[in-house]
């Protein structure tokens, strides 16, 4: 089961239904991470990736950010991935059904899945117990 989360996602609304749904399942403490855009997320994994217990689980990033979009971010980690000391699972949560978007993500190795917003209390925790 994942113990940190990290929300990368700019839109305030689903920061705070996103930390909702979290305090609401009921599984065990989660704890929560939220940055604005991919340029904080990316920022945060670089400074503390010697510090593994800081590290998230789970990664739900957002496409369509101001300063480093998803894209952005996840080209960015591909190439700090190898210094991280930790795993990371990444699915993004975009408002995007764009198809087009979804054949973006799919050359990103990193990503496990793509979830369409809003995502539901029960989407998102069958996604947290599903590792």
């Amino acid at each position: 089961m994942k113990n940190t989360i990290c929300l990368i996602d700019d839109d305030i609304i689903h920061q705070f239904i996103i930390k909702k749904l979290v305090d609401n399942i009921q599984l065990n403490k989660k704890d929560l991470l939220i940055f604005s855009n991919g340029e904080e997320g990316i920022n945060y994994l670089k400074s503390n990736n010697e510090c593994v217990q800081k590290l998230p689980d789970l990664i739900l990033l957002d496409l369509n950010m101001p300063i480093m979009d998803g894209f952005q971010f996840l080209q960015e980690y591909k190439e700090v991935h190898p210094t991280i000391k930790k795993d990371m699972t990444i699915y993004i949560l975009s408002s995007s059904d764009n198809p087009k978007d979804k054949e973006r993500t799919k050359k990103f190795k990193e990503v496990s899945g793509y979830l369409t917003k809003p995502i539901t209390e029960l989407e998102l925790e069958e996604l947290i117990c599903s590792f």
